[in-house]
């Protein structure tokens, strides 16, 4: 149990990438008090927390709804995981992109640091595939979520930490972190599809 619980906390800091998160948080609440950035900070972990619950409890539902086998969700989802990583490799790194992708008069605690720095869409495919009803025990699942929170709350930790943690990693060390994250993320999501593929046939049992 505690070895799959340390696997998906991995995978999930990789996707959630509370660090990357850290300069996004920065310049977006450049000008606030102290007070209105710890507000900020907490309302992004509310909504994001939340947003990842939503997709951990009713997921699963969807895809059923819809006929969707977990298997194909697993290939597809595998296949954007890996693509996801690779943007954090060779593109823009997670604070470049988005900070310059976010609007000006938006709530910032929802658009970008809730959705999708930390709520990203790999990290919403990865909690449904991480809590697949069919492999999972609701136990098993329970300890997903529980570790899915712990990162949430590493990220409010970081970001109530910024002038800090800013001073020490700089942008251009949360980026070298992020392609970090990147790289172990790119090794979880082909993990993922080659199991599929074995739980199909077409690869013998690894």
């Amino acid at each position: 149990m505690f070895d799959t619980a340390l696997e998906q906390f991995v995978t999930l800091w990789a996707v959630i990438d509370p660090i990357g998160t850290l300069p996004v948080f920065i310049a977006v609440t450049a000008g606030l008090s102290a007070a209105q950035q710890r507000k900020t900070a907490l309302k992004a972990t509310l909504v994001s927390g939340g947003i990842l619950l939503a997709f951990i409890a009713a997921g699963q539902f969807v895809l059923d709804g819809l006929g969707i086998s977990l298997i194909a969700f697993q290939v597809a989802g595998g296949l954007i995981l890996f693509l996801f990583a690779l943007t954090m490799i060779f593109g823009d790194s997670k604070p470049q992109a988005e900070v310059e992708g976010a609007p000006e008069k938006a709530d910032i605690a929802v658009f970008p640091l809730a959705m999708p720095s930390l709520a990203s869409p790999g990290a919403m495919l990865a909690v449904v595939v991480l809590t697949d009803n069919n492999r999972h025990s609701l136990e098993e699942q329970a300890v997903t979520a529980a570790m899915m929170l712990l990162v949430v709350a590493a990220a409010l930790v970081v970001m109530l930490l910024a002038s800090p943690l800013n001073r020490l990693l700089g942008m251009a060390g949360a980026a070298i972190i992020s392609r970090v994250m990147g790289m172990m993320l790119a090794a979880v999501a082909v993990d993922n599809v080659l199991e599929a593929f074995t739980k199909l046939g077409v690869l013998p049992a690894l």
